[in-house]
């Protein structure tokens, strides 16, 4: 750690992983619902269970986003973050709304907007959260030195914290409010938020590899340039059946179809960088999440997207489980894995410490991965039989379901792996176990020279 106010990132870590659980024990009752649907019911409905899910996972991955840009943009920048204050302020706001609106999906008041749930003062609090972080965050990289990693990071932030603007609009015209709800949705998992998991992704390697900068600045700009055309145009996609006219139906998936592009290059920019490299790095934990992220994003984010992009596909595939398969392995290799990344490589250093605990973190790593896998698969074909039984052959939904229990069954075992990986990785971050030093063996400083 080179500058003091970096600290404030930790606080961030923490807090994002606190909520990381909350998620995935959510995920986990949810689940088990599929498969015992009347747990709960009268206490705790399907639909509270889900928003609290998928808001905590937004939340915390906000948060470590944000954690990641206190970390990274004074390092860059070399020199303090502009306002320290600023920044717990933020994580103030962040916190109580996060808390505001789990309270209010408790006692049923909520906007009714899948993912944009949040009651309009708590909106309004992530609003101004955002305003405080860009003029913080801002402020810090102009006054310093300016690198291709700033500038993309500063770029996905900006452009996702404007998009929320469009989590206000609510026209009581079904396709204008699908519409507008996608330029929030859409435009932040597959562009905006691709330019943070680039920008990210590019300053870890850029530290665990010792690759250039200059080479790593080329591949950075070659991946945002192809994850904003696609991502942009890539949300004709979501414009298929919601009653915009007939030719997104051709420009999303003409689109859609190029943004597997950024992800490959992403996944090849990893691996090549660590083939260039020139450093050993310590962390080796940090360096197994940062090439897993890139890997497991190409095949959630672009193979299995591309699965169900075509709008000739899409007609019958929209919304059955393959929508599920998709969605649970593309979020967790883009965006969970490489926020457990800038974890693993930050937290040592934030803390004054060797990197620590590196086993049990990556059995974590191969635990919630394999069982996100595993997960996948099983969706995947949940999803083939569904569309088949529902769409082709016409039967009941509900007949539908009753025919997928096994699968369920399989998806909660899944759940379980993820689950217990996802509490081993916080239990490997949160209790650094003692080393113990044979003599004349040399520990590794962590980065920074702190003891």
């Amino acid at each position: 750690m080179r500058y003091a106010s970096q600290k404030v990132a930790l606080a961030y870590f923490l807090a994002a992983m606190g909520l990381f659980a909350i998620q995935v024990l959510g995920g986990l009752l949810a689940g088990w619902i599929y498969v015992s649907p009347n747990t709960l019911s009268e206490i705790l409905p399907f639909n509270i269970i889900r928003m609290i899910h998928t808001n905590a996972l937004i939340v915390w991955l906000l948060l470590g986003f944000f954690g990641a840009a206190y970390y990274l943009v004074p390092e860059e920048s070399e020199r303090e973050l502009f306002s320290v204050k600023l920044a717990w302020l933020q994580l103030v706001i962040l916190v109580v709304g996060t808390l505001g609106a789990v309270g209010s999906y408790l006692v049923g008041i909520h906007g009714g907007r899948e993912f944009l749930e949040q009651p309009l003062w708590v909106k309004f609090g992530i609003l101004v959260a955002a305003v405080i972080f860009l003029v913080n965050i801002s402020l810090t990289a102009l006054a310093g030195r300016k690198t291709a990693i700033t500038n993309v990071l500063l770029m996905g932030l900006w452009l996702l914290s404007l998009l929320w603007i469009f989590a206000f609009i609510n026209p009581d015209n079904l396709s204008l409010d699908k519409m507008y709800w996608w330029f929030v949705v859409h435009l932040w998992v597959e562009a905006t938020w691709e330019l943070v998991m680039a920008s990210i992704l590019a300053f870890l390697l850029l530290k665990l590899t010792g690759v250039d900068r200059e080479v790593i600045e080329k591949w950075l700009y070659v991946i945002v340039a192809t994850a904003l055309i696609s991502g942009v145009l890539g949300t004709g996609h979501h414009f298929y059946w919601i009653g915009l006219p007939a030719y997104w139906q051709w420009v999303g998936s003409v689109f859609s179809t190029f943004e597997v592009v950024p992800f490959f290059a992403m996944m090849s920019f990893a691996f090549l960088m660590v083939w260039k490299g020139r450093r050993n790095h310590p962390n080796k934990a940090a360096l197994l999440w940062s090439l897993g992220s890139a890997t497991v994003a190409f095949f959630g984010a672009g193979v299995w997207g591309f699965l169900h992009t075509l709008h000739g596909v899409n007609y019958y595939t929209h919304g059955t489980q393959v929508t599920a398969a998709h969605g649970h392995l593309s979020f967790y290799g883009a965006y969970v894995a490489l926020n457990l990344a800038v974890f693993t490589y930050a937290m040592p250093i934030l803390r004054g410490r060797a990197p620590y605990n590196q086993v049990l973190n990556m059995a974590s790593f191969w635990l919630m991965t394999g069982g996100m896998a595993f997960m996948t698969f099983v969706l995947t074909f949940a999803g083939t039989i569904q569309t088949h039984m529902q769409r082709v052959v016409g039967d009941y939904y509900m007949d539908v379901q009753d025919q997928l229990d096994l699968f369920y069954m399989m998806r909660f075992g899944a759940g379980i792996a993820v689950v217990l990986g996802a509490l081993l990785f916080i239990y490997a971050m949160l209790f650094p176990r003692r080393e113990v030093v044979t003599p004349g063996t040399k520990v590794p400083a962590p980065e920074g020279g702190l003891a």
